[in-house]
């Protein structure tokens, strides 16, 4: 009896051992180049084009290896995205803050190279006043795509794209569109 109690309180160290280094917590920053695609988009009978912003994303990321070269990466991001509007009268920006929750698989090419894909999951905390939607969407679903690079054992650097499979407003017919470099670090 006490055999098989040692034998089962080393086998559990051992497994929430190995657990435990499979799981990593960290945090990441990075630049944003946001844009809204789509139609044309129409405010008060004008016709708008956008073109990108540059914006920022920070927030808290996991990494939990799975197999030896797959793994799953779920984020908490704080991201703000948008689009400089521009008619030959008028121009304003508008910034959205986002928190972004996107699950990654991420696929090991080599010990330092990854492919990470997955969803995005978006809700909408802020706006600048500079411009009020209509029926604006607080919700919005990306596809996100991108590789990451680890440039030690801990640091990290990623660049994606994520694509908004959602209209951001019912009445302009746009989707938010991101590019985004990061850095972070696995603890």
């Amino acid at each position: 009896m006490k055999k098989a109690f040692l034998i089962a309180t080393i086998f559990l160290g051992m497994s929430a051992s190995i657990h435990a280094q499979s799981v990593k917590f960290g945090i990441k920053a990075g630049l944003n180049y946001a844009n809204q695609t789509g139609t044309d988009i129409t405010i008060n009978s004008i016709n708008y084009k956008t073109e990108a912003i540059t914006s920022y994303h920070a927030g808290f990321v996991a990494e939990i290896k799975l197999l030896n070269k797959l793994a799953i990466q779920p984020e908490l991001m704080y991201s703000t995205q948008g689009a400089t509007y521009k008619n030959a009268i008028d121009e304003f920006k508008n910034d959205l803050g986002y928190v972004s929750i996107p699950l990654l698989v991420k696929i090991y090419l080599s010990d330092s190279f990854s492919l990470e894909l997955g969803p995005q999951a978006s809700f909408l905390l802020s706006g600048k006043d500079d411009v009020k939607f209509q029926d604006q969407s607080t919700f919005d679903a990306a596809a996100v795509g991108g590789l990451g690079l680890k440039v030690t054992k801990n640091l990290f650097l990623q660049a994606r794209y994520g694509l908004g499979l959602t209209d951001f407003s019912k009445n302009a017919q746009t989707k938010n569109s991101v590019v985004q470099v990061s850095a972070g670090i696995l603890f």
